[in-house]
């Protein structure tokens, strides 16, 4: 029989989560899909070979399940319990800050009231 382990503790200890109590809201809030099927308790066991779908910041990420960690340890260790499957995403560009397109800064700003106090408009 293989080992299983909770998916709000496996979350937590691969550090995709600050905590366990987040891990178990983002599971027990039904945005967490194990082997594609919605889960919606934290107490769902999981094994090696499962395929995690969630989100985290703008990005969606899938994750396979490679090892059942025992404890909450360093950022290596925890990236050793999974093999990210995530695809790669450009960056979103911010927005344009071009011929005088988006919100000015404090220089531009300055420049702005100076203009208008001189009776330019």
């Amino acid at each position: 029989m293989s080992e299983k382990i909770r998916i709000d503790k496996w979350l937590w200890q691969a550090r995709f989560f600050k905590t366990r109590s987040l891990s178990a809201k983002m599971v027990s809030g039904g945005h967490l899909r194990l082997n594609g099927n919605k889960i919606a308790k934290p107490a769902q066991n999981v094994s090696s070979g499962d395929v995690l779908s969630f989100p985290q910041g703008r990005i969606i990420r899938t994750v396979r399940i490679e090892a059942l960690g025992t404890r909450r340890g360093p950022a290596p260790e925890a990236q050793a319990l999974y093999f990210d499957l995530t695809e790669k995403q450009d960056p979103v560009p911010r927005n344009p800050r071009y011929e005088g397109k988006g919100r000015p800064d404090k220089k531009e700003r300055r420049a702005l009231d100076l203009s208008r106090r001189d009776g330019v408009f």
